[in-house]
């Protein structure tokens, strides 16, 4: 049996996803997080999978022009090798750096859905990851634009993404941090990284939708409308983050967010060790 979820749980979960998906620190994980803290219960994989229709919505509202541009030059690229430009290659890495994410989902579907929400593992990725931000950020040249990016840079890049099916790891962030080892700049790294989680995202929204509606035992189960309104929420939030994270990383170093991973991923752990929330 599960849980019917309540509109207040499906809107603040639809702000919660809005507004961590695309900072790098965990959207899944602080899904999980929230809805263990505020409602005892796990919202489920599905529910975020299907959430993050709205955010990746945003994305694609956000980067139109660049997108439109991408595939336009990719199918002109197809038959004119005149036109195999930076957008074109663009084009080829983020098809290819999906190939792995995609594997590795199917595979592993259902270990995400379940062992992988287990809340001792969602605080111990928060800070090892947050140390992994530090080291990016400490070694990185920062020298390399969007305009240098290379077909290895999107294969490591897109590699790094498979990290993301732990919840906790941040796509974002490992992404963003695999590009800055790789010496690309700060909101490149960023920007190619919003880009390459089109595809992945959207595919497992549409895929996890019929297990949204019918959880069987992992998650509360939300209702058509309550999907929708969280959804477009996500949208909404999301879209303001995405503006306020380019401006941010443009300046800042990810070490703001890997002090927060810290500080949350100690809490959590604490709040566990006294059996203050449980871990699944």
């Amino acid at each position: 049996m599960t849980d019917s979820m309540t509109w207040a749980q499906s809107i603040v979960l639809g702000a919660v996803q809005g507004l961590t998906e695309f900072l790098p620190i965990s959207s899944s994980g602080h899904l999980r997080i929230v809805s263990e803290l505020w409602f005892g219960d796990d919202a489920g994989a599905s529910f975020t999978a299907v959430t993050q229709l709205g955010t990746e919505a945003a994305v694609l509202l956000f980067f139109f022009k660049d997108i439109v541009r991408i595939i336009a030059a990719w199918f002109r690229g197809l038959t004119d090798k005149q036109q195999r430009g930076l957008d074109y290659r663009i084009g080829w890495y983020v098809i290819l750096a999906t190939i792995p994410i995609g594997i590795l989902g199917l595979l592993f579907k259902d270990q995400i859905r379940t062992t992988g929400r287990n809340l001792w593992l969602v605080a111990t990725v928060l800070i090892v990851f947050a140390v992994v931000f530090w080291v990016a950020e400490r070694y990185s040249t920062k020298q390399r634009s969007m305009e240098q990016l290379t077909l290895r840079d999107g294969l490591v890049m897109g590699s790094a993404q498979c990290l993301a099916l732990i919840p906790g790891v941040s796509r974002s962030g490992a992404t963003a941090s695999a590009g800055l080892f790789l010496g690309l700049e700060r909101e490149a790294a960023f920007r190619f990284s919003f880009l390459l989680a089109i595809p992945a995202v959207t595919a497992s929204g549409l895929f996890s939708l019929p297990d949204a509606f019918s959880p069987s035992g992992e998650g509360m189960e939300a209702s058509g409308p309550q999907l929708l309104v969280a959804t477009l929420i996500a949208f909404v939030v999301g879209y303001a983050s995405i503006a306020w994270l380019l401006q941010f990383v443009s300046k800042h170093s990810m070490n703001w967010f890997g002090g927060y991973r810290i500080i949350l991923g100690v809490t959590i752990i604490i709040l566990l060790a006294t059996g203050a929330v449980s871990a699944t």
